[in-house]
């Protein structure tokens, strides 16, 4: 195995990590006037999030570095292909960031309204927009010979881009619900387990529909049984959770978000990027990879590296693991 295929497999890993950590907490966020009937419930549901979201976003932080520097004409063409999307994630996620921050400085009702509005679009909008962008690279764009993507709203906004954004939204969503029923006790955990199974009714058809486009698509054989396991997994991780067995139940959920990206990525190499101009355009692998210089000094670095990211975030966990409730919740000031 070549270093290009080793570094399109380690930012395959990255985007699944952010996928299966972020999702969660975009759930979370998404569901925030839904299940937080009250101040007191809404601070349970952040709270359960609080130490580890910033965090989760690191892998995203990781996995666009990497790309940056493993695969800059990939980057290039996505961004060329992408702006919008992208600067309204970016804008997302900051909006987001700062609501978590700023929403409690403040004892005012009208005052805490208006973050968790904020709270709610930033969850919302990067959970459906990924979807839509690795929808949209795996269907192909129109690109030129310089892998410029010259791509307008009615080429990303087609019937499977706007699936798969809504497979993304629905399935954080779920998984979001899941993992409140896990971290949280009280009406908070009683309410997730019901929203967890009324959102199951969306996200299954949801996933079942846009895996099996994808594999009709770009069909990879070995893919296939994957997509199984992801929607298996995501029937099964709503039911536990409805029985009180939400640690099996996350990790059913999990499962399916890894499988869901596992068959994204697996039907995407080693076509990057298809041309819908002209299929000799497209962007490969090979074609879109850095100099073996370049992957060799960034794997030396990934090898030093990246296990002090993973146990400190596996510590965090650790350290943050008990359930939230009411009781845990300080009077506002």
């Amino acid at each position: 195995m070549d270093l290009q295929t080793i570094w399109f497999l380690a930012i395959a890993v990255l985007w699944t990590g952010y996928f299966v950590l972020e999702g969660f907490d975009f759930g979370v966020g998404m569901l925030l006037p839904v299940i937080g009937r009250d101040d007191t419930d809404r601070r349970v549901m952040i709270n359960s999030i609080g130490p580890v979201w910033d965090g989760n976003e690191v892998w995203l932080i990781t996995a666009i570095g990497a790309t940056f520097a493993a695969f800059p004409a990939w980057y290039g063409s996505m961004l060329s292909g992408f702006y919008l999307p992208f600067l309204a994630i970016v804008l997302a996620l900051i909006v987001r960031g700062v609501a978590f921050e700023y929403r409690g400085k403040v004892d005012d009702d009208r005052w805490r309204r208006r973050w968790d509005v904020a709270i709610v679009v930033g969850s919302t909008v990067p959970a459906l927009a990924w979807g839509l962008i690795f929808a949209d690279l795996l269907r192909g764009l129109p690109m030129g010979p310089n892998h410029v993507v010259d791509a307008g709203l009615a080429d990303m906004l087609n019937p499977y881009a706007l699936l798969g954004a809504l497979v993304t939204g629905s399935l954080f969503l779920l998984h979001g619900a899941v993992f409140l029923s896990l971290k949280t006790d009280g009406p908070v955990r009683v309410l997730a387990r019901a929203v967890a199974l009324r959102a199951a009714i969306v996200a299954v058809p949801a996933l079942v529909g846009f895996l099996g486009w994808t594999l009709a698509h770009r069909p990879a054989g070995w893919t296939l049984p994957v997509a199984v396991v992801a929607v298996v997994a995501l029937v099964t991780g709503a039911g536990l959770a409805g029985r009180g067995r939400e640690g099996w139940g996350f990790a059913s959920t999990a499962v399916s978000v890894l499988g869901t990206s596992v068959v994204i990525f697996g039907s995407m190499f080693p076509v990057l990027i298809p041309s819908t101009t002209d299929p000799a355009l497209s962007l490969t692998v090979a074609g879109a990879a850095s100099g073996p210089y370049t992957l060799e000094v960034m794997s030396w670095i990934a090898l030093v590296l990246l296990p002090f990211v993973i146990g400190y975030q596996a510590w965090s966990y650790w350290v943050f693991r008990r359930r939230v409730t009411r009781a845990h919740i300080a009077p506002a000031h």
